[in-house]
């Protein structure tokens, strides 16, 4: 899944976490690199880190003025 195109903006992923935990977070994602993906998480309102390949879907976070 190519996450790295959306490097500066905001997505929305469902993400497989370690002990085969499911959850819906979006993100802003601020770069990938060796297969991490650097974001903020406004999930969690804090500086998270994502295995890429944990990532499942991605969705672009559409903004209406």
């Amino acid at each position: 899944m190519p996450i790295a195109k959306y490097t500066g903006r905001y997505v929305e992923i469902i993400y497989m976490s370690a002990d085969g935990r499911l959850t819906q977070r979006t993100i802003y994602v601020h770069g990938v690199r060796g297969g991490i993906v650097r974001a903020f998480c406004c999930t969690s309102r804090a500086p998270r880190t994502f295995r890429a390949d944990s990532i499942l879907a991605i969705q672009p976070v559409v903004r209406s003025a």
